[in-house]
């Protein structure tokens, strides 16, 4: 995170309190399910399997429709002179499309779509090809936070402590906000990510125009 430019982390901190909003409101619409954490669906799905089997397909789904998000964002920003704006329109596209399947009361359509949606805005930042910045899952920013405050204790140099602390904590708030909304609003819940997601889908579009 400390090797990206301001502009750069900035878009990385909206996409993460992004998530957090988004895997807020597919969590308490799915009823404890993640739509962006799949970790925790991996987890559910060895819980499901020894205690309830026939609730084990549905983090399986979820796991499948993370990953085809991931595939299908790889193959835009591949495709793309503009990888992020071209993979965050794609984010924005499948968020609309769950906003609007909530409103006809499609709620399974609606946490899938979130699921491909959370899966693909994960190449919005590559590098080689392999993800530089995890957006949506913050274990390895934590990680290198603990490893910094280790680095400082033993008087070394750590560089970007900071910033990954600050992506945690991007998700986190996401993640409270998307829960007050969510129970608070719930008909307009699944619309504020919309407009999120186009928000950052012009911020990164500006980003590669002036890095051009």
């Amino acid at each position: 995170m400390h090797r990206y430019d301001l502009p750069r982390r900035s878009l990385a901190y909206g996409i993460a309190g992004l998530a957090g909003f988004v895997d807020a409101a597919g969590f308490l619409a799915a009823g404890g399910y993640f739509v962006s954490f799949m970790s925790g669906n991996t987890t559910r799905f060895g819980v499901e399997a020894a205690t309830r089997p026939e609730a084990a397909l549905v983090p399986i789904l979820l796991i499948l429709c993370f990953v085809s998000g991931v595939t299908a964002g790889a193959v835009v920003a591949d495709r793309s002179e503009r990888p992020k704006s071209a993979v965050l329109m794609l984010s924005t596209l499948l968020i609309g499309v769950g906003a609007a399947a909530h409103a006809l009361g499609a709620i399974a359509v609606f946490v899938g779509m979130s699921a491909l949606a959370m899966g693909a805005i994960n190449n919005a930042f590559r590098r080689e090809g392999e993800v530089a910045v995890g957006v949506t899952y913050m274990t390895g920013a934590l990680v290198r936070f603990g490893q910094g405050l280790a680095a400082r204790l033993t008087g070394r140099q750590a560089p970007g402590g900071l910033a990954h602390l600050l992506l945690w904590a991007s998700l986190a708030a996401g993640a409270v906000l998307g829960a007050h909304v969510t129970i608070g609003l719930p008909a307009l819940a699944p619309w504020i990510p919309l407009v999120w997601a186009a928000g950052l889908c012009i911020a990164a579009r500006r980003i590669e125009r002036a890095r051009a």
